[in-house]
């Protein structure tokens, strides 16, 4: 086989790997409110969406923001650990997810290529659930930690 064949191969792997991977989180996501434990006054992620978007991963958020205000951004990029651009959330402006493992990713949002916000998401090993727990500092410079359940629709 000639090296462009090679590439192309690998290439082809590589995509599908990704996508496959992201099948667990793929979908509606709702959040259980009676299950979580959020703080008070930091905005609330009511739907998530994960869903294709070529060979990355398109994330669609809507909420409410810390003073009960609509809230909807999007992010789309790939579980590499690489910051892509956020947009829609005056907050931050990068979001990243890396691959723990087959159930757990990492997530790190940044406002100006500082850290804002860490967190975990981890999908129940029946794919009905997942948590998500971040902690970091809000708007008004107030730390916080945020445990979310959410369902999958």
């Amino acid at each position: 086989m000639n090296a462009k064949r090679m590439f192309l191969a690998l290439a082809i792997c590589l995509v599908t790997a990704n996508l496959a991977a992201a099948q667990e989180e793929l979908g509606t996501w709702k959040l259980n409110e009676a299950k979580s434990k959020l703080a008070a006054g930091v905005p609330k992620n009511h739907t998530v969406v994960y869903e294709t978007a070529g060979d990355s991963i398109k994330v669609t958020v809507d909420g409410t923001n810390g003073d009960g205000s609509a809230a909807h951004n999007e992010w789309t990029g790939k579980f590499d650990g690489k910051d892509y651009a956020l947009t829609g959330d005056p907050t931050a402006d990068t979001r990243s997810y890396k691959r723990v493992n087959a159930h757990t990713l990492d997530m790190t949002i940044k406002k100006g290529g500082k850290v804002t916000i860490t967190g975990k998401i981890e999908v129940s090993a029946d794919g009905k659930s997942r948590t998500v727990t971040t902690s970091g500092t809000d708007a008004q410079g107030k730390k916080f930690k945020n445990v979310a359940v959410y369902d999958k629709q």
